[in-house]
C-alpha cells in the first residue's frame, strides 16, 4: 500500500488512521495541500471548512474502528445541508444557506468518520449534464481539461479522480452521479428508490426519482459508502430495508452465475459512439470469461411519449425546487441573479398545473412498469453509461428545458431514476488519448448487492485501474 494520500482509496486512508500510520490530521492537512495544488486548474471545489475539517481531525484517534476514520469528505454544493458550511445551489440567485445541522446522509457519512473539508462545484441548481456555472465557473476533467467534467456532480468526480479526497457525495434526478463518474473515470452507484433517506429537509421532491449516493475510486468504497448512508429516517416517504449481509460484504463476494443481457443499442434510436460500445463490448467479454449467461437484449424501453413526459415532469419538479429553496434558504429567489436559461425554465416557464405534473408522472410510471414487466428475474442489463465522450468546456450551451446533448447524455442512465432501480457506472476503458470511458450495470429494484457484487468482480478482472491522474493534463 502507498503511503502518499493522494493514491489511496478511501478505506486504505482509514487504514492509515486506525493503525496509527498517519494521523487525521495529516491526512485532512494532505487532503487541503492538494487542493490548493490542484483546484486551481480543475476548479473542482468551490468552498472550503479547513478550520472545522482539522478541528475535527483532532478527535479522531488510532484505533477507531469507524470504516472512514478520519477520511476527507467533498460534499456536493447542492440541497445537502451542512453544518456550519455554506450551501449555494451554484447560484447567486437563493442566498447561501449556513444550516445548523447535517442532512440524514451527511450526517451517516460523518457519523462513519468521514470529514468534510468542502463543497464542491455544480450547475446551477443540478440542471445541466455539465458542471459549468456563471457564479463559479467550470469544472474541468483531470485527464484533459479542456474537456468537461460531467454534471451535475461533476465537481465531485473530478476531486476524487484528481485525489483531492477520496470520497465525495453527489445526487442523480437523471443521471447526475453516473454522467461524471464515467467522465471522469471513477465509480458510482445511483441506489435504488428509498434506500437513502432525502431527511430531513425534503420530503417528496420530484416524486422520489432523485437520490443521494457517492463518487469513490472502488466499488469496495462505494458500497461501504451505502452501508453507512442507508436507512430509514423518520418521516420518509419512500423506504427499502438494507439486505440482510452489508454491501461490503457483497462487493467482497463474487455472485452465483449471473444473466447478464447487453444492450447493443439506446432507447429512441439515440447514436452510441465508438467508444462507449467498446467499453460495454469489453466488459460483455469479460463478463463471459468470469462465467455469467450473457445474452443480447433490452428490456421494453422504447416508448415515443416518454420524452415528452420527462420534460414536463422535470418542469413541474425545476419550479417546484425552487419553493423548496426559498424555504430552506429562508429568502425568496432573486430572478436578475439566476442565469439566463434558469430564470427561463424555473421562473418565466408557464406553470405546470397539478394535473398535467400527475399526468406526466403517470406517464413516467406506465414506463416503468412496461420496463419492470420485461425484466427477466434476478438479471443485470449492461450498457455504455453515456452514449458519448465528454465534450469541450463550454462545448454544450445553457438552455432552458430538457436539451438535445442532455438527451444525448442521460439517454441511457435517466430511465433507472424513474423506475428506481440501483445503476453502477465504473470505468473499465479509456480513449487513445487517454479520456475515461464507462459501463454501466442496472439491477433489479433493491439488488443493490447484485450490482455491487457483479461490478467489484468485472472491476477486478479487466478495470480500468483507478490511478490517480499522474500530472494535471493540458
Amino acid at each position: 500500500m502507498s503511503n502518499e494520500p493522494a493514491e489511496l482509496s478511501a478505506l486504505e486512508q482509514a487504514a492509515l488512521v486506525r493503525s496509527g500510520e498517519m494521523s487525521a490530521r495529516e491526512l485532512v492537512e494532505a487532503s487541503l495541500a492538494r487542493i490548493e495544488r490542484v483546484n486551481p486548474r480543475l476548479n473542482a471545489f468551490v468552498t472550503l471548512c479547513a478550520e472545522l475539517a482539522l478541528a475535527e481531525a483532532e478527535r479522531v484517534g488510532p484505533g477507531d474502528p469507524r470504516p472512514f476514520c478520519g477520511v476527507p469528505l467533498g460534499l456536493k454544493d447542492l440541497l445537502s445541508a451542512t453544518a456550519g458550511v455554506p450551501t449555494s445551489e451554484g447560484s447567486r440567485g437563493f442566498g447561501d444557506w449556513v444550516a445548523e445541522h447535517d442532512s440524514a446522509h451527511v450526517r451517516r457519512l460523518r457519523e462513519a468518520g468521514a470529514i468534510v473539508v468542502g463543497k464542491t462545484n455544480t450547475p446551477e441548481l443540478g440542471l445541466r449534464p455539465v458542471t459549468e456555472n456563471d457564479r463559479f465557473g467550470p469544472t474541468r476533467n483531470p485527464w484533459q481539461t479542456a474537456l468537461q467534467a460531467g454534471g451535475s456532480s461533476g465537481g465531485s468526480a473530478a476531486a476524487v479522480a484528481s485525489g483531492m479526497v477520496a470520497l465525495a457525495d453527489g445526487s442523480d434526478l437523471g443521471g447526475s452521479l453516473r454522467i461524471p463518474a464515467s467522465c471522469c473515470g471513477v465509480v458510482a452507484l445511483k441506489p435504488s428508490r428509498g434506500l437513502v433517506s432525502m431527511g430531513p429537509d425534503y420530503g417528496d421532491w420530484a416524486a422520489g426519482i432523485p437520490t443521494d449516493g457517492v463518487l469513490s475510486r472502488t466499488v469496495l468504497d462505494s458500497a461501504t459508502a451505502l452501508d453507512a448512508i442507508a436507512g430509514y429516517e423518520p418521516g420518509d416517504r419512500y423506504y427499502i430495508p438494507p439486505p440482510p449481509t452489508p454491501f461490503a460484504d457483497a462487493a467482497l463476494r463474487p455472485p452465483e452465475r449471473v444473466l447478464v443481457r447487453v444492450a447493443r443499442s439506446a432507447p429512441l434510436d439515440v447514436p452510441i459512439d465508438a467508444d462507449p460500445a467498446a467499453a460495454r463490448d469489453r466488459a460483455a467479454a469479460a463478463l463471459t470469461d468470469l462465467g455469467h449467461e450473457v445474452e443480447e437484449g433490452a428490456p421494453d424501453w422504447g416508448d415515443e411519449s416518454f420524452p415528452a413526459a420527462w420534460e414536463l415532469f422535470c418542469t413541474g419538479a425545476i419550479q417546484h425546487l425552487v419553493r423548496v429553496l426559498e424555504r430552506t434558504h429562508g429568502r425568496e429567489v432573486d430572478p436578475e441573479a439566476l442565469e439566463p436559461a434558469t430564470r427561463a425554465w424555473a421562473i418565466d416557464s408557464t406553470p405546470v398545473s397539478l394535473v398535467d405534473y400527475l399526468e406526466a408522472a403517470e406517464s413516467l410510471w406506465a414506463f416503468a412498469r412496461r420496463v419492470m414487466r420485461s425484466w427477466p428475474p434476478e438479471s443485470v442489463l449492461l450498457t455504455p453509461t453515456l452514449t458519448r465522450l465528454p465534450a469541450p468546456v463550454g462545448g454544450i450551451k445553457s438552455q432552458s428545458g430538457v436539451s438535445d446533448d442532455a438527451v444525448r447524455f442521460s439517454g441511457l442512465v435517466r430511465l433507472w431514476n424513474v423506475t428506481g432501480q440501483p445503476a453502477i457506472s465504473l470505468p473499465l476503458h479509456e480513449t487513445a488519448d487517454g479520456v475515461p470511458v464507462g459501463v454501466q450495470l442496472i439491477g433489479p429494484p433493491g439488488r443493490d448487492d447484485l450490482v455491487l457484487a457483479l461490478a467489484a468482480q468485472l472491476e477486478a478482472s479487466v478495470g480500468w485501474a483507478p490511478r490517480l491522474v499522474a500530472g494535471i493534463a493540458a
